[in-house]
């Protein structure tokens, strides 16, 4: 059954797009080979934001803008990114990998507060998704893939001024500025958010200041350095216990500072880099009893990783990390463990025709055995436009904090636990001529010791981490970017991912929460006097109905350093739950100004 609908999708692609293979969208995704500050080696099917072109929908988050690209963001019921997870073909939420600027922010305590980047919008230039296999290359938790946030680097002055609000009292404003003193250069921001909420204890508020400075040295030398913080406040009913009528409340801070040079000596590129993160958690399972749980961890990376290009055997790259992450809690208790690494990676042309891209890389983690990872991937093109390409990958993930030690009346975690270990096989297609980019990548995953919540029966009061010995995921990324004409353009993905969970006769919470069926369509018009959009997000979930969401967004210049904007989302106001038991917000409206000088 399986096998004649999956042929049945191949025909309709085919039907429908006759020029379709493998690519990636010309606004919202880079069809280019993406070069990101680790290494040089090519990465399949990455995509990214575009981050010369502004969007009609004007969100206020840089997260929402992932709700364009193949991303399955798994919200709980607040916008602006407050609180979300992220999923790539079919990985639960702990099994993607978060970078900053290319270096791995991944909350030790849990993956729900992995979207506490405390930068805005204005901080970062664009955002890149690597799935699959060119995402092992990047450490521990890249099961499902990568996320990388890039910082904007200042060029020259800008001053930028937003505000906006909307129903459900939502509103917020947002000042930011950068500059360019010969070879100094400065980025300033802070944001300020809060909203109501669309129904009880949905309410929050969020505050971000960051600072970046930049000096430029010789041979095309930089050293940058950002701090942010942000702290948020929110209403967080059933956020962990899904429909059981919890009224919650929790709250987060983040510090984070990152630190790297970039220096060429002779052809020899020496990247020192240093990150701290440090978050705080308090949460209040229940509003009417006075009793609250909280954590602080704390996670430092100094890392640095050369690079020489050696001519016949291509540009090989040799890296050293030691990472320690800390944990008090007064729920969990004071824990500590190291994690060191080295790594390499190389990648060569051969001839016209074919790329290739290697890497391997040892994880030794102080509580854990050791781990080998890797992968080795390869490009053959037939001509400029057309191109095969494969890959596969060695990934791995450890246990975070709560999984091993957390416990309350639902939820008992398990100190027992063996690190996930996944191989990720791909092959795809891509095709490009002058206004039309389009794609398709088949993908198949393997893991072994997957990690997740689980319960012997239904009578069984609470979840426990296990490991359960091997799942397989399946899936189909198809990919379409075509300029109708000169104002129109489309952009659109589809994803197809099919998991056989081996369950062993437990009930799982997490496993089941992925996307099987998910659609993206952004139909863009650039217009005399600014901007439309118009897009498209279906999601289906397994054993769950779908749901389809419209939203538009319009905005207008006023002259060439202001424009006011309109937006919505969810305009038929469909009730859906992006995670079963948890309502999400329904159709929402917002106005706003932007000044830019």
């Amino acid at each position: 059954m399986f096998k004649i609908k999956l042929k049945r999708f191949f025909i309709i692609v085919i039907l429908a797009f006759p020029k379709a293979s493998f690519s990636f969208q010309d606004k919202p995704q880079d069809l280019a080979t993406l070069v990101i500050t680790k290494q040089k080696q090519f990465l399949l099917n990455t995509y990214a934001t575009d981050p010369d072109q502004s969007s009609a929908f004007n969100y206020q988050s840089s997260l929402e803008d992932l709700s364009s690209l193949p991303v399955d963001l798994q919200s709980r019921a607040l916008a602006s990114g407050i609180q979300t997870d992220f999923s790539l073909r079919g990985s639960t939420f702990q099994q993607v990998l978060i970078l900053l600027n290319d270096q791995r922010v991944n909350d030790p305590q849990t993956g729900h507060f992995n979207s506490d980047i405390p930068f805005t919008k204005e901080d970062i230039k664009k955002i890149e998704v690597i799935p699959g296999a060119s995402s092992s290359l990047f450490g521990s938790d890249a099961i499902g893939g990568a996320i990388n946030f890039a910082l904007i680097a200042p060029k020259e002055r800008k001053i930028s001024w937003e505000f906006a609000t909307g129903n459900n009292r939502n509103g917020y404003g947002l000042f930011s500025i950068s500059d360019k003193f010969k070879e100094f250069g400065l980025r300033f921001s802070v944001e300020d958010a809060q909203s109501k909420g669309f129904r009880y204890d949905t309410d929050y508020k969020k505050f971000t200041i960051s600072l970046g400075t930049y000096l430029d040295l010789p041979n095309d030398g930089i050293w940058e350095n950002n701090f942010g913080y942000q702290e948020k406040e929110f209403g967080a009913y059933d956020f962990y216990t899904p429909g059981l009528g919890y009224p919650s409340r929790e709250w987060t801070k983040t510090y984070l500072i990152n630190s790297g040079l970039s220096l060429n000596n002779d052809g020899l590129l020496i990247k020192p880099n240093f990150l701290w993160r440090r978050h705080y958690d308090k949460f209040q399972p229940k509003e009417t009893v006075a009793s609250f749980n909280n954590h602080r961890n704390d996670m430092f990376t100094p890392s640095i990783y050369f690079q020489k290009d050696m001519g016949l055997l291509g540009k090989a790259g040799l890296g050293l990390e030691w990472a320690q992450e800390r944990i008090i809690s007064s729920n969990m208790g004071k824990h500590t463990r190291d994690h060191k690494s080295i790594f390499s990676d190389d990648s060569v042309g051969i001839g016209q025709r074919w790329d290739l891209g290697f890497s391997l890389r040892l994880d030794d983690f102080s509580d854990f055995d050791r781990v080998y990872t890797g992968s080795a991937s390869a490009k053959y093109k037939l001509t400029d436009e057309t191109a095969f390409n494969l890959g596969i990958s060695r990934n791995m993930r450890a246990p975070s904090f709560t999984e091993l030690y957390y416990s309350d009346s639902k939820t008992i975690g398990n100190v027992n636990l063996a690190a996930e270990k996944a191989w990720n096989y791909q092959v795809g297609f891509e095709y490009k001529e002058e206004g039309f980019l389009s794609g398709l990548v088949l993908f198949l995953r393997q893991e072994e010791e997957m990690i997740d919540w689980v319960k012997s029966d239904s009578t069984q009061p609470y979840w426990q981490a296990r490991n359960f010995t091997r799942d397989n995921v399946f899936g189909v990324e198809y990919s379409l970017s075509k300029k109708i004409n000169r104002v129109l353009s489309l952009d659109a993905n589809y994803t197809y991912t099919d998991k056989s969970i081996d369950n062993q006769g437990y009930l799982y919470k997490y496993g089941p929460n992925y996307a099987q069926h998910l659609v993206n369509t952004v139909f863009s018009l650039n217009l005399p006097f600014g901007q439309q959009e118009i897009g498209f997000n279906y999601k289906k979930r397994p054993c769950r109905r779908g749901w389809l969401l419209l939203n538009a967004g319009l905005s207008y210049n006023l002259n060439k350093n202001s424009k006011i904007f309109l937006s919505s989302t969810n305009i038929l106001n469909v009730e859906y739950q992006d995670i079963a038991g948890i309502p999400q917000a329904g159709r929402y409206i917002q106005a706003g100004l932007r000044l830019e000088w």
